[in-house]
């Protein structure tokens, strides 16, 4: 068995160039799970918007948008969304994987990371994600980080050109 070193750590500007490249690389692979997005999305420039809007939101305390690493080299994406605190102390979780590497554990242990960061430094309460409910191997890296399935939402966001339904996991910290 190979070992393979998975970590997380905040994004820079910096990253812009291998974020590009994986976006482009895997368009077709993530093309089901995602919005449909913009041409430009997929370009150097397109990914350095991307990452400004995320380091803004950052600054405001309402997200964490860190990249995935595997040996060091950048891997993917695994961010909290709309986070909130006060009353609720909620996170929506949102990652992706390179087509190459997934299967192997790296989702699981980007998100296992994000997580710690979620309950030990940021203080939530709660973190939550939706999948598409045919998107079986994004609901057991959620089930294999102890997250619940708690609903289903018809209609809940619009992917790859139209509404589609959700099946809702949340994760309460341990600690609560």
């Amino acid at each position: 068995m190979i070992s393979m070193r998975v970590t997380t750590r905040l994004i820079t500007l910096d990253d812009a160039d291998a974020l590009a490249a994986l976006v482009a690389a895997n368009r077709e692979f993530m093309a089901p799970w995602d919005p449909v997005r913009p041409e430009e999305y997929y370009t150097l420039d397109g990914q350095a918007a991307v990452l400004r809007t995320a380091l803004a939101s950052h600054g405001r305390g309402a997200m964490l948008p860190h990249v995935i690493c595997v040996d060091g080299e950048v891997a993917g994406r695994v961010n909290l969304n709309d986070v909130v605190q006060g009353a609720f102390q909620n996170g929506n979780l949102g990652y992706w994987v390179d087509q190459s590497r997934n299967g192997r554990g790296v989702a699981t242990a980007a998100v296992e990371s994000i997580l710690h960061i979620a309950f030990t430094e940021l203080g939530l309460h709660r973190v939550q994600a939706g999948t598409l409910p045919g998107n079986i191997g994004s609901q057991r890296v959620l089930e294999r980080n102890g997250f619940e399935r708690f609903g289903y939402a018809p209609q809940y966001l619009n992917i790859a050109g139209a509404w589609q339904d959700h099946v809702l996991f949340q994760r309460i910290n341990p600690a609560a």
